[in-house]
This record gives C-alpha cells, sequence and structure tokens, in this order.
C-alpha cells in the first residue's frame, strides 16, 4: 500500500476535549511537556502529539532496562523475579518518589514501560490500588503503576494504544520537522521497547503493535471525515459523499492490513508472547483506537454488543480520547437514522458499515495470526 491516502474533504467540527493546562517541568526525564494544548483528533489521531521518547534518562533509565528484559523474558516466572530484584534494591520506591516530577510526556512514556510490565508479569487486568492486588502482584510495583495512573489521569492504560501508539520510533532522523501522523505513515517504524531480543527478527508481537501504529496513522482521514459527519442531517447532500469517502478509506486501511500479515505469520512467537496476546483479548485491550472512531459514526458495536460492551472497550483510551468518541456517538446520531431507511443514501450507509465489518474482521485475522503457534521446522528424512 503507498504510503498516503487520498484525503477526503473535512467540514464541520465538534468542539475537542481539553487536555490540563498545568505547567510541569521534569528534573528527571527530558523534555517538558506542552502546555495548554487541546486533543483535536484531526490533527493527528489518536497518535500522541510528539514521537515517544525513545530514551529516558537518570533514574528512569532503570525503568527503562526493567521493562526490556521483562518482554524478553521467556515466561512470566522470569519477569515476575525481574520486578521483586529492583524492588528488593530499592529502585522501584525511587522511580515512585519521582513521579511528581515527570513531564506529561515522561509520563506517558513511563506508562508504556509500565504497561510491558505489567503484561509480561501476567498483572494487566489488576486494579493496582486495589487491595487484592497486593496478594498477587509486587506491592513497590503496584505503588509505581498507581502513581503513574494518577500522573497521567488514567488508571486503564495497560493496554493496546499506550503498548503500541507510544513504543514506536522512526528507524532513521526524519530531514525535518512533519505531523506525527505523517512521520507514523512515511517512515520505517521500530519498536522502542523489543518483544524480540535485540539483534533477531522482530517478533509477531513486535509487527501486530507497530501494525496497530501505522493503521492509526493511516486511518487519520477516518477522524476527519468522522467530524465532517458530525451534525449532518441524513438528507445533506455532502452526507452520502462523505459516507462514500469513509467506505473508501476503509478499504484502504483493510488493504495495509492484508500487505502486512504474510510479513507478520512469517515471524516468530514464544509462548510467552502469545500468553501476553491472550490477557490483553481477555480484558478487551486490543481494540485500535481508529476502528472505534468509526464504530462512533456508524453504530456496528452499540447495535451487535451493546452499549456497555461499547463503553468496556474505551475505557483503555485516555480520557480526552473517551470524550471525543462521545461526542461522535451524539453528533452522529442523525446520521446513523439511514440504517432504518431505503433509497440510495442509506445503501451507501449500509456498504459503509459492511466495510467497518470487513475491516475489523481483518484486523481480528491479524490478531489470531499473532497468537498462532510458530509452525515447527521440518525435520529432515
Amino acid at each position: 500500500m503507498s504510503g498516503t491516502v487520498a484525503a477526503p474533504g473535512v467540514a464541520g467540527s465538534v468542539p475537542a476535549a481539553r487536555r490540563g493546562t498545568e505547567a510541569d517541568p521534569s528534573t528527571d526525564g527530558g523534555a517538558g511537556g506542552q502546555q495548554g494544548a487541546g486533543h483535536d483528533p484531526r490533527v493527528h489521531g489518536f497518535l500522541p502529539e510528539r514521537p515517544p521518547v525513545r530514551s529516558m534518562i537518570g533514574t528512569w533509565s532503570r525503568l527503562d532496562a526493567i521493562a526490556r528484559a521483562a518482554a524478553t523474558a521467556p515466561d512470566r516466572e522470569t519477569a515476575v523475579a525481574l520486578v521483586e530484584r529492583a524492588h528488593r534494591d530499592g529502585e522501584l520506591t525511587a522511580l515512585r518518589q519521582r513521579v511528581s516530577r515527570l513531564s506529561p510526556r515522561n509520563a506517558e512514556a513511563a506508562a508504556m514501560r509500565i504497561a510491558v510490565i505489567a503484561v509480561a508479569c501476567g498483572w494487566c487486568g489488576l486494579d493496582p490500588q486495589a487491595p487484592a492486588a497486593r496478594e498477587v502482584a509486587d506491592e513497590a510495583f503496584l505503588e509505581l503503576w498507581a502513581a503513574i495512573a494518577h500522573r497521567i489521569d488514567h488508571d486503564q492504560f495497560v493496554a493496546l494504544p499506550t503498548l503500541a501508539l507510544h513504543n514506536w520510533a522512526p528507524e532513521r532522523k526524519p530531514r525535518r520537522h512533519i505531523p506525527i501522523d505523517q512521520l507514523a505513515r512515511t517512515e520505517q517504524l521500530v519498536p522502542i521497547v523489543r518483544w524480540a531480543p535485540e539483534g533477531q527478527p522482530l517478533s509477531r508481537l513486535d509487527r501486530l503493535m507497530l501494525a496497530a501504529t501505522r493503521l492509526e496513522a493511516h486511518g487519520i482521514w477516518l477522524l476527519r471525515l468522522a467530524e465532517t459527519l458530525a451534525g449532518r442531517s441524513p438528507d445533506d447532500s455532502s452526507t452520502p459523499t462523505a459516507l462514500r469517502r469513509l467506505v473508501r478509506v476503509q478499504h484502504a486501511l483493510r488493504a495495509q492490513l492484508q500487505a502486512e500479515a504474510a510479513e507478520l505469520a512469517a515471524a516468530p512467537a514464544t509462548p510467552q508472547q502469545r500468553a501476553v496476546l491472550g490477557a490483553l483479548v481477555e480484558q478487551g485491550a486490543l481494540e485500535p483506537p481508529v476502528l472505534q472512531a468509526a464504530d462512533a459514526v456508524l453504530g456496528i458495536g452499540g447495535r451487535r454488543m451493546g452499549e456497555g460492551r461499547r463503553q468496556l472497550l474505551r475505557r483503555h483510551l485516555p480520557a480526552q480520547h473517551r470524550a471525543w468518541l462521545s461526542a461522535m456517538d451524539r453528533h452522529c446520531a442523525p446520521v446513523r437514522t439511514l440504517a432504518h431507511r431505503g433509497g440510495p443514501d442509506a445503501a451507501v450507509y449500509r456498504e459503509a458499515q459492511e466495510s467497518l465489518i470487513a475491516l475489523r474482521r481483518t484486523y481480528t485475522a491479524l490478531v489470531h495470526t499473532a497468537a498462532r503457534p510458530t509452525t515447527p521446522l521440518p525435520t529432515a528424512a
């Protein structure tokens, strides 16, 4: 698939949820956060506003090292032993004491590494502040996890958006500044924390996470179309045009995933990586945000699995993203009345729904491929 999708026209917008405006310089984590930045998914989708932090510095380099070791651990027991050793050495307590000094951007970077450790240890379904969690997981790690969750104002961050959208970097430094979604579309991406050891080929889990990031970057046009359809009457002459463009974007995203499927299937996978993937699936934590955005417009999820299930899938997204999706639910309701009508406009709407269902099935097939045991090489006769 080519590096870009043809840009549809964009018209109309609903107010986007706003980030906090607190200035928060970091003494341990590098670059400071942005002040008063508003989240507008038309600008960069649900990707971070700037490329993720590739290298943490100071005391936080220890968290980076633990995450990298946990991701390549052969089993959960080994990953847990890494965390317990860090507890005994006082490293987790030292990190906990520095959480409030992290800039927002570095807090997101720390959260990604916490998420890697949590799923590698088999703890992704825990509430770090629940008393029962202390019977299962390391207490000092839970305290650090809870502190990071409070710092980023999101306690359900151990999920695909954190593990994928904050765990990539361009392989080479871009020659000039380009928008984050264009960077992720046009540059060769590599994971920051690898699930495969250094020097070995990327694993299926690595490739699945990178595929989710590229899906988000290419899906920027889908989010812009969602804003175009927000508040539109089903009888507006621009509505079927926007829906046709939505169909084209979803077809392009599906082709992109299909093009990546063979490479992912050929990549190595370990039982530990499959356990990580299985745990995320069990928590409903693998639905890409861009697919949830399409669902908010077209209403597939609400119809097929109930509103409660839809909200469970969204709980893994940051607050401003959940707010945007809820706004789309409300503002695209008039367009969804086409589901109960006849005529050519209703047919276009149903085609858009069918193309989203096909896109979701393709993504699900990619997840199943990633979770499939590696076929052993045939032995010589």
